[in-house]
Formats: C-alpha cells, sequence, structure tokens
C-alpha cells in the first residue's frame, strides 16, 4: 500500500506494527526535513502513533502554548505538534488546527484490548481520507490504489457513484468510483474504541461567527479581509523547501501572489498554462505573464499542445484515482511548477465565499422569479406528461419539473448529463425520475442563510469538494507538489460568512454585455481588498472560468483514443454503458452538435478502469 503510494511522499516511508494495527506512511518532506521528521511518529512512551498527510499551518503558535505547558519536543514538524495537541486535548483537538489535513492516531495508553483509533479530515476537504470496512478490519488510505493494493479488496464499481459521475461530471462523497470503499467527509472524524465505530462531525460553516463585522463601515470590512488574507498566506508560505504559485491572471491568485511578492525577500516564480494555435481563442495566459511582469514574478508559461494531452493521457486518467470531468489544466501546471519546487500557492476558493460564481447571480436573480416557476413545475410534473421521459425532450421536461425549490433551482447550474442523460446511459438502471436536488440536500449546510450563504455551501461541499479540490491533490500529489489554498483557511471562511451579502455582490448587480467584474458586482469585496496591489481597473477583465481546447484534442491528437474508448465492443465489454446512447453521443459530437464535456468524461471514465481496475 506504502508503495502504490509512492508519488505522494518519494521523500522517505515507513511502517509500524503490532498485535491490532499496522499504519504506513510515504512522506513527502516539507518541513523538518531531518529524520526527526520521520513518520509513523510516536510519542516518548510509544503509546500514542500518528500517520498524518498535510500541513498545519498555525503549528508554531500551538505548539508555543505547549511548551508552556510543559510538553517537550524533539522535532521542527508539524507532525509532532499535532501528536502533542492530542494528547492533551483529546479529540477536540481538531478544531484547534488551521490547516489542510489526513490523519490517523492510534491510542494504546489504556491498555491492550482498549486501544482506540482516530481518523479525521480537514474541514474544508482539500487532503483526501478514503476507508473501508472489510468484515471485522478498518483499511485506509489517501488514493484508491493504495486501498486496492492491500489485496482486501474487490475492484467492484459502485453503480450509486457512476450515477452522480455522469449527473455532475464528479462523484459526491462519501460516495468513491469503487463499492465498499468511502471518503471519510470534510470536517468529520471516524473514531474506533471499545469495539464500536462512530462517525462525528466536529466542525461545520455556520454564519456571524465575527458578529463585529457586519457592524463595521464597508471601508473597515475590506480592510479586515485584506488583513485576513494576508496573515492566511503568511502562515501558508512557511516551507523549508522550495515554494511558488499558480497564476492563472484572474482575480483570485493575483491577490495572493501579490501579497506573497510583498512577504518575500526573493522573487516569487509563478506558472500558468496556455496553448498553440489550436487554443488560442481561450488562451488565457497573456493576462498571467502582464500580472507577472507587474508583480516582478519569475514566470513561467507552460504550453500545452494536444500531443502532450496524448502522451500524457493515460498517466492523467491514472493520477486523478478515480474519473473526473476536470483536472487536467491542474495535472500541466503540476508537472511544470514541480521541476523548480515542492509547494504551490493556488487561489481556489476565493469564487466561493466572495459570489465569484456565475451561479450566485444566477440564484440571487431566480429566487425573485420562484412563485410562476412553481406553477409551471406543478404543470409539468402531471402525469400526463410522464411519457415524455423516454423521448428526446425529457431533458426539457426534467427542467422543467425542476422549477419547484431553491434546491431544484440550483442543481440545474452545473451539470454533466443531468439526471436524465444518466439514466439513459447506465446499462443498470438504479433511479428513475430522480431529481438532483435529491443529491445536493447534505451539500445544504446553511439552508436557514440568505440565497448568497446557501450557494456558498452548496458550491463548496459540491463542486469544490468533490471536483475542484479532489482533483488538484490527486493529480498534483502524482507529480509529488503540494498545493496549498490560503482561501480556504478557516479563518477566512468564518470571517466572509459574516459579511453582508452586499459587500460581495454589488445590490446593482446584472449579468451585462461585457460581463466584467466591475459591470456584474461580483466579488466586490475581494477585489477592492486586492485594488493597491494590483494594476489600475484589473476588475475590468472578463470573469472567465479556465477553459481548454478540449474539442480539438477530441477531434486531433486524441482521436484514436476517444474512437477507442466510445466503441460499441468497448462499452459493451465494459458492461456499464448503453452502446446505443454512447453511439449517440460520439455521432452528435463528431458533427459538432455536442459540447466536448460529455464524451470527454465517458473517455475518461473508460481510461480510468483501463489504468486502475485492469492494471
Amino acid at each position: 500500500m506504502v508503495a502504490a503510494m509512492k508519488h505522494r511522499g518519494p521523500d522517505d516511508h515507513g511502517v509500524f506494527t503490532d498485535e491490532c494495527v499496522s499504519l504506513g506512511m510515504a512522506r513527502l518532506a516539507i518541513i523538518d526535513l531531518n529524520p526527526t521528521g520521520h513518520q509513523p511518529m510516536s510519542n516518548p512512551e510509544k503509546t500514542i502513533w500518528i500517520v498524518y498527510n498535510g500541513e498545519v499551518y498555525n503549528f508554531q503558535s500551538e505548539r508555543k502554548l505547549l511548551e508552556k505547558l510543559g510538553y517537550q519536543f524533539i522535532s521542527n514538524s508539524d507532525t509532532e505538534v499535532i501528536l502533542r495537541l492530542y494528547q492533551h486535548y483529546g479529540d477536540d483537538f481538531l478544531v484547534r488546527l488551521r490547516g489542510m489535513f489526513a490523519l490517523a492516531i492510534y491510542d494504546r495508553r489504556a491498555g491492550d484490548g482498549k486501544e482506540r483509533l482516530l481518523l479525521a479530515r480537514d474541514q474544508m476537504g482539500i487532503k483526501p481520507l478514503l476507508y473501508s470496512m472489510n468484515e471485522n478490519t478498518l483499511i485506509f488510505a489517501s488514493e484508491i490504489k493504495a486501498l486496492l493494493a492491500s489485496g482486501l479488496l474487490q475492484k467492484a464499481v459502485d453503480p450509486e457513484a457512476l450515477r452522480l459521475l455522469l449527473t455532475f461530471g464528479s462523484i459526491y462523497q462519501p460516495y468513491t468510483m469503487i463499492k465498499n470503499i468511502k471518503m471519510l467527509l470534510p470536517g468529520h472524524r471516524l473514531i474506533i474504541a471499545n469495539g464500536t465505530m462512530r462517525l462525528e462531525r466536529y466542525w461545520s460553516l455556520q454564519t456571524n461567527r465575527r458578529p463585529e463585522i457586519a457592524a463595521l463601515s464597508y471601508r473597515e470590512q475590506v480592510e479586515a479581509v485584506a488583513e485576513a488574507l494576508k496573515e492566511s498566506v503568511q502562515l501558508q508560505m512557511i516551507s523549508d523547501v522550495p515554494l511558488g504559485a499558480f497564476l492563472s491572471g484572474g482575480v483570485d491568485s493575483s491577490i495572493l501572489v501579490a501579497m506573497m511578492a510583498r512577504q518575500s525577500t526573493q522573487k516569487i516564480k509563478t506558472f500558468s498554462v496556455g496553448f498553440e494555435g489550436e487554443g488560442a481563442a481561450i488562451d488565457e495566459s497573456n493576462d498571467a505573464r502582464r500580472t507577472a511582469e507587474f508583480l516582478g514574478t519569475e514566470h513561467h508559461h507552460v504550453l500545452v499542445r494536444g500531443t502532450d494531452v496524448r502522451e500524457r493521457i493515460f498517466h492523467i486518467a491514472s493520477a486523478l484515482d478515480q474519473p473526473s470531468v476536470d483536472g487536467v489544466n491542474a495535472y500541466f501546471v503540476s508537472w511544470a511548477a514541480r521541476q523548480g519546487m515542492t509547494v504551490a500557492i493556488s487561489g481556489t476558493g476565493g469564487d466561493e465565499w466572495f459570489a465569484g460564481y456565475p451561479w450566485f447571480l444566477n440564484m440571487a436573480a431566480g429566487s425573485t422569479q420562484l412563485d410562476w416557476k412553481r406553477y409551471l413545475s406543478a404543470f409539468a410534473r402531471l402525469p400526463i406528461f410522464n411519457g415524455l421521459s423516454f423521448t428526446p425532450l425529457r431533458n426539457k421536461l426534467h427542467r422543467a419539473r425542476a422549477m419547484t425549490n431553491f434546491l431544484d433551482q440550483y442543481a440545474q447550474q452545473y451539470q454533466i448529463f443531468g439526471s436524465p442523460g444518466a439514466e439513459a446511459l447506465l446499462e443498470h438502471k438504479i433511479h428513475h425520475g430522480r431529481m438532483e436536488s435529491l443529491d445536493i440536500q447534505a451539500n445544504d449546510e446553511l439552508h436557514d442563510g440568505s440565497v448568497l450563504e446557501r450557494v456558498t455551501a452548496l458550491c463548496l461541499r459540491g463542486y469544490t469538494t468533490n471536483q475542484l479540490l479532489r482533483d488538484i491533490d490527486a493529480v498534483s500529489m502524482s507529480h509529488s507538489l503540494e498545493v496549498r489554498v490560503p482561501y480556504l483557511d478557516t479563518e477566512i471562511a468564518n470571517l466572509a460568512l459574516s459579511l453582508p451579502d452586499q459587500t460581495k455582490l454589488h445590490p446593482s448587480a446584472s449579468s451585462g454585455l461585457q460581463n466584467t467584474y466591475r459591470s456584474t458586482g461580483a466579488k466586490r469585496i475581494l477585489i477592492d481588498a486586492g485594488r493597491d496591489l494590483l494594476p489600475k481597473d484589473f476588475d475590468i477583465q472578463p470573469k472567465r472560468g479556465f477553459a481548454m481546447p478540449f474539442e480539438r484534442w477530441l477531434a486531433g491528437p486524441l482521436k484514436d483514443v476517444f474512437e477507442y474508448a466510445l466503441a460499441d465492443d468497448t462499452v459493451k465489454r465494459r458492461g456499464w454503458f448503453n452502446s446505443r446512447e454512447t453511439g449517440l453521443i460520439r455521432q452528435r459530437f463528431c458533427s459538432g452538435a455536442l459540447h466536448w464535456s460529455q464524451p470527454w468524461l465517458l473517455m475518461m471514465t473508460e481510461l480510468w478502469a483501463q489504468q486502475v481496475l485492469d492494471g
């Protein structure tokens, strides 16, 4: 299992075993490069052991508090601080941690037969922790490939996970692609003690944890955001190895890099992805280059050609660890960054806290139209229309029926096949006519909040956790690169969820033809917090998601891979999808009538199966 994760930790490895547990670690050394940072690590009495992946950024301040209480340390690592925090505070030590982590602590202080095991995952779900119960044995790891390497699990695909994958483009946790393997949810811990196993939530999103923020003037609120971000960046720049940043040229990453440049005595290394002629129309690398020149960074432009994608497509499928519609951009920028550093800062999270995605504006506008939409939805739900579920009109019928409430509307904001398309594709049907709102219900963590607050939670716990963060961790760690996300610090979360809505989305916000940050009013307070750090009028750039020329690649360098993956024989042999439906998708894409995301997701699912299941 450790060998299967060597890419995640090429610097050191170790195993501890007794009659109850085996703990293994593949270590990527970031803080304390000395042998004293070796894992598995124990306390001096050898009664508590830990394996831990990630970084806790406030470990130095927590260490000082522990030293005042009489604790002594033999290393400079955050791992030892975490171990001692558990020793002193018990299971609730987790609420003190600011960082990203997946950890396991084995405690045998109570004696034989009373040993206990604690698994925990960070509040935002930045680091993965997967587990499975196999008869009376708990198996856990950072990747599916490591769990399968145990030899104790069957390579059986979970049909529910497959349905979720087709619906949304990623698998909604706690499901994973493999049956009987679950993902520990963000902000949760799993405890085995006294012969029982229990799951507990130790942290959740909450509004107004900082009630004093709402009473401040807007200018004071801007200053509070700027100071909180500077502190988060400063903490996350702590490293004993080379550190740099991803720079897309957008607002989020540009503000972080500007803050890094202000705090560093050396030039910050930055990396962006661009394309040649095949993707010139969507290439944003010039924006990144201009920002890098303004900030004085050592900028590296990563040129990705279709031939590069063709050469690495099988490794991308394996590196993702489970299929996704995303991850290619993160894969290549991580590959390039690893040539010169071990840690990279990413701007992921800015859109979530500060209403940057178009979904915020759409839902804010849509909430005023719910009354007539309810009538339309009720009409569409009449049994007389059920027969349309089996015709080409099924998608329109489904959208009409999905206008009933807030969750139904939000679920329509981002899908790949949606429920009707997923149901048509799956060879073995699971749910008939299921509404996507049922799949996202658990993500509605702030259901009593405002529209923007609800969308924040739904986005963070849905798209961000299941697609962005999971994919970024998987592909970056496949190159032995650690990616840090300062926007997803718990203190930033508490601040952002204490701000009035109008500080994030201007009251007069609307989606105009220009669709710039200034014209839409999106991310208002974040832009004002970074205004003094970036070029004048940087907020008149259009808000656009990162794009890659997938259509050109599927029709060109990847054509043979694509055609084989969706060929009737391949689809029938795998047995997951209806070959007639996949044939129609293949034909519609080749005729230019279909977006790239659907055929791409089907192709990546087959390539993943070849790499991970078939070997």
